[in-house]
């Protein structure tokens, strides 16, 4: 149980819109009732979790099961003795990995909550980066402060903060190849840039070998860093893996 490895499954849900496969995926395992085009950032939670690539993540995130209503996944923490009060002195101690709780009506009452997201980077000063599903009918990052924080929950991961992203630097040489699948094809410039997309936090197989799942990384990082959204790493795809900043 990782902050590293439930940062990354969450990451890979940046830009998604609605409705979308984790709304499928959350009625599929819950039934009928939640069919449609329902609220889902807390079910995003619950999808990033049960997605990690360590499955431990799934019983520290949700350690009563499945939640899509914020207010029931908030009471899990309180519970546990995880909870911590959304204070600026406490908003303060938070840290990636976090679960973190809204109340747009601005109290720290744990029964007013009607938001979720997960800690991405304490920037200081009371504010929090947060990656958050359903906000603009969307996953994205925000940045939030302890005048909207209820509280958050701390899941017991076991390996503490996820450790500092990649700085951006000089990209070593194109291979001069256009990377794209079908056919999948392999190489070591394939599992350089899989090694380096892992690097900066995303959720991918290094294995040297460019199929569905490296495609819709990249089309996903594409998206992020506002590229031609294609699925194939072609100079600029590659070069944005080294230079960009990891956001």
């Amino acid at each position: 149980m990782t902050t590293q490895t439930m940062l990354a499954s969450m990451r890979t849900l940046l830009g998604l819109g609605e409705p979308n496969h984790v709304q499928r995926w959350y009625q599929g395992r819950n039934g009928a009732d939640y069919a449609g085009n329902p609220p889902w950032c807390d079910e995003a939670i619950t999808w990033a979790a049960a997605h990690s690539q360590d499955p431990g993540d799934y019983k520290a995130v949700c350690p009563k099961g499945d939640r899509a209503y914020t207010v029931y996944h908030a009471q899990d923490y309180q519970r546990l003795g995880e909870w911590h009060i959304g204070t600026a002195d406490q908003v303060h101690q938070a840290m990636p990995g976090d679960i973190v709780f809204f109340d747009w009506s601005g109290s720290n009452d744990l029964g007013a909550v009607d938001h979720v997201g997960i800690c991405e980077v304490n920037l200081g000063g009371g504010l929090l980066q947060t990656i958050e599903g359903n906000t603009s009918d969307a996953c994205k990052r925000r940045v939030r402060d302890a005048s909207v924080i209820a509280g958050f929950g701390r899941p017991p991961y076991r390996n503490g903060p996820a450790p500092t992203p990649p700085k951006p630097g000089k990209a070593p040489r194109w291979p001069g190849r256009f990377i794209t699948q079908p056919p999948i094809m392999t190489g070591p410039d394939v599992r350089q840039w899989q090694q380096r997309i892992r690097d900066r936090g995303w959720k991918i197989t290094v294995d040297g070998a460019y199929g569905p799942n490296s495609e819709a990384i990249c089309r996903a990082f594409q998206r992020e860093k506002g590229l031609q959204v294609d699925g194939v790493i072609g100079p600029d795809t590659w070069r944005a893996a080294w230079a960009s900043p990891v956001t």
